[in-house]
């Protein structure tokens, strides 16, 4: 593969993943109430769901998407729909004290599905993603092998840049030990969730 086009690629993707999303909301949202290990569960979750979006791509099946155009709308108010019940709960949420037991929404397995709905339930993603990859393929070499390289740099790139927001996220975590500003860390993250949503749904219309 071209090395100026590979170079171009990653920093576009680069640029473009640093863009706080849903996803991104997200990370940050759990690392802020459950910490940076529990954080990067839920990265593992998006990167999981990001994978699947690109397999689709790179199969060539994103021109199904305009066949199933009505079911993918549905998908994406169910998105808005679960984002809004993740802020209420976050926003309801009672303070943990040390050495209580995690809450059910603090599971590993939890915070992974989480992650996961949340990535997969925004397929507007699978129509960039099919606009995206294709203008740093060069057509005087196999494609194939090109977008193998360019979906495993993008969920790399993805991986880290989103654990970066996990981590500093976490590390505000011990900002708000106490009981009350585990409380206002709880309205704000949850605060934060609800908006996206919102603005998910306005921005759909």
């Amino acid at each position: 593969m071209n090395l100026e086009l590979y170079l171009a690629f990653v920093l576009a993707t680069a640029v473009l993943i640093a863009i706080p999303g849903p996803n991104v909301t997200l990370i940050v949202a759990n690392a802020m109430a459950y910490g940076t290990r529990r954080a990067l569960v839920t990265v593992a979750g998006t990167q999981a769901a990001q994978a699947a979006q690109l397999v689709v791509v790179a199969f060539g099946l994103a021109s199904l998407m305009e066949v199933m155009a009505e079911w993918f709308e549905w998908l994406r108010w169910f998105g808005v729909a679960y984002l809004l019940w993740l802020g209420i709960q976050r926003w309801r949420a009672r303070p943990v004290g040390a050495g209580v037991a995690d809450p059910p929404g603090a599971r590993p397995r939890v915070l992974f599905w989480q992650g996961f709905l949340v990535s997969l339930t925004n397929p507007k993603v699978l129509f960039f993603y099919a606009a995206f990859f294709p203008q740093f393929v060069d057509p005087t070499l196999p494609a194939g092998p090109q977008l193998v390289l360019l979906c495993a740099s993008f969920l790399i790139v993805a991986a880290l840049l989103d654990g970066g927001y996990a981590l500093l996220a976490g590390r505000a975590r011990g900002w708000i030990a106490d009981r009350r500003r585990q409380r206002l860390g709880n309205r704000i993250t949850g605060a934060i969730l609800l908006a996206t949503g919102a603005w998910l749904a306005l921005a759909r219309r």
